[in-house]
């Protein structure tokens, strides 16, 4: 396996980075009191998203002697943040977010993503993280990242009148709908972690009808155009056709909206939301907790639709990413060994 070896940080300690597999990238650092090891996506992608996690374990020897095996061991406070660099411009920025689900005594693991805009050019990028674990004074360090392009598709899509007219209502109800969306979208909840898996598709077919990314122009039937970018894949699937959650996570919404007809909105992690449009029906409502796999709903034609078709997107504060980066181990989970 090959190795690269990098000084990260310009104190007397050594921070090393090494390959371990395709998705991600590692590097460990270690003091007297804590040992960090870091897991990133090093390949920035229009479109996809940089996640890094941090799991920040306590030595032996660093333990405090006083503390006994019986008792609940209370860690000092992780804080840490996240900043993506193009060239010396904060393109994007976020805050780590504990783990909740982690049986290691003496470990504390931090995640924290940022989304990448589909304009991204090929440039110099880096990601910064910026920590104070020992509620000392701040340390930080950058990694690199390595750009790969990628190719959106153009379409040009014209409207009949009712899609026209729903496109184009500025009425106050449309105008209430995409604020309540939005402001649930952008909000982050640190405490809201309901998942630590692989996202899995929302219905089982490969019967693609636009992708997320795409750049499109509508036209309407009074002869003017609009240009847009899709936030989402579309499976064109038949009414009907029942709309699993990608994966473990609370409704925050599920109601009729002009536009995505009967709509649902799952959270599944701080800052991160799936969404599923133009239903024929909803099976939870909001509230509701619920597992990856589990019905949800069913496919339709509600809204602004031009067939029966699901529509998932997925964002990540705010922003749309490709949906398929999450049918990933994005969280870099360690693999699950099996007792024999």
């Amino acid at each position: 396996m090959k190795k690269l070896f990098k000084t990260l940080f310009t104190a007397a300690v050594i921070f090393t980075l090494f390959s371990t597999f395709t998705f991600a990238e590692t590097a460990v650092y270690q003091t007297e009191n804590y040992i960090l090891n870091v897991s990133y996506n090093e390949t920035l992608v229009p479109g996809d998203a940089i996640f890094v996690r941090l799991t920040v374990s306590i030595p032996k020897n660093a333990i405090p002697k006083t503390h006994k095996k019986t008792e609940k061991f209370v860690e000092p406070e992780r804080k840490a943040t996240l900043r993506l660099y193009q060239g010396a411009k904060v393109i994007e920025k976020a805050d780590f977010y504990t783990l909740e689900k982690n049986k290691k005594p003496y470990t504390t693991e931090l995640l924290c993503g940022v989304p990448l805009s589909t304009w991204l050019k090929n440039d110099a990028y880096t990601i910064k993280v910026i920590y104070s674990f020992e509620n000392d004074e701040l340390k930080e360090f950058t990694l690199p990242l390595i750009y790969k392009g990628r190719t959106f598709v153009s379409e040009t899509i014209d409207f009949d009148e009712k899609n026209s007219n729903i496109k184009n209502d500025n009425s106050p109800e449309r105008i209430a709908q995409i604020q309540k969306l939005n402001n649930i979208l952008f909000t982050t909840f640190p405490a809201d972690t309901y998942t630590n898996q692989e996202f899995v598709k929302p219905v089982q077919s490969d019967n693609f009808t636009s992708y997320f990314g795409d750049r499109r122009t509508y036209t309407y039937t009074n002869g003017k155009s609009e240009t847009s970018l899709h936030n989402g894949n579309d499976y064109g699937v038949p009414e009907g056709t029942p709309v699993i959650a990608c994966a473990d996570g609370r409704v925050v919404m599920a109601e009729n909206r002009i536009s995505t007809g009967w709509s649902i909105v799952v959270e599944h992690l701080p800052g991160l939301y799936s969404l599923y449009y133009h239903l024929s029906e909803m099976n939870v409502k909001e509230g509701d907790f619920v597992t990856q796999n589990m019905i949800i709903g069913k496919s339709g034609s509600t809204g602004l639709a031009t067939g029966p078709h699901l529509h998932w997107e997925m964002r990540l504060n705010g922003e749309a990413v490709r949906p398929e980066f999450f049918i990933s181990n994005f969280m870099f989970e360690p693999a699950k060994t099996e007792v024999q």
